[in-house]
């Protein structure tokens, strides 16, 4: 398949799927190698950005989404006022930031980091599709392990997870060091 279709073919497919494709899926319905599915979408998505046009592709980890241009947020939001982002409560957003960086976590680590029920949060996160199931954990009682999905990655801006920004992980298992109290205080 010559270049320039290629990369009509894969405007196609990502305009008429409405989320993100992954390359390997791609490759395999073209029959043809990852890497020039992955050349041909990302000089497409230039191409887009360029010319400065109202959608774009987007490389979100392993795969592909054509988007609206954050610069006709605007326009579209108010033209499809029923398709808001979610909103997030406090506790939805801390349950979601311990599972983006603990990934896959359950429902006990969220609530061993937090310090009370999560099961709300957690549920309310899985109804919006910021994250999802991502298998069970292998130990007694085999809980759910939750990831963030690409709809986190695109509400987010980001393209992957590499992108969040550096914390200073609390790590299980471990004691936690208590400074000793200077002589003569009273606890």
């Amino acid at each position: 398949m010559e270049f320039e279709e290629l990369q009509r073919v894969i405007e196609a497919i990502l305009f008429a799927a409405g989320e993100r494709i992954d390359i390997a899926r791609l490759a395999a319905s073209l029959e043809t190698d990852p890497a020039e599915v992955e050349k041909a979408a990302d000089a497409l998505a230039d191409e887009y950005a360029f010319q400065r046009r109202g959608i774009r592709i987007l490389k979100l980890e392993k795969g592909y989404q054509m988007v609206s241009s954050g610069e006709m947020a605007d326009y579209v939001t108010k033209t499809l006022e029923t398709r808001k982002p979610p909103k997030l409560s406090s506790s939805q957003l801390e349950t979601l930031t311990i599972i983006a960086y603990y990934q896959p976590a359950t429902k006990a680590m969220v609530e061993q980091i937090r310090g009370v029920d999560s099961a709300y949060s957690v549920a309310a996160l899985l109804n919006k599709k910021l994250i999802e199931e991502a298998g069970r954990l292998n130990v007694p009682g085999r809980p759910i392990q939750y990831k963030t999905t690409p709809d986190f990655l695109r509400t987010f801006g980001l393209t992957s997870l590499e992108e969040l920004p550096p914390i200073d992980k609390i790590t299980f298992g471990e004691p936690i060091e208590v400074p000793e109290k200077p002589s003569g205080e009273e606890g």
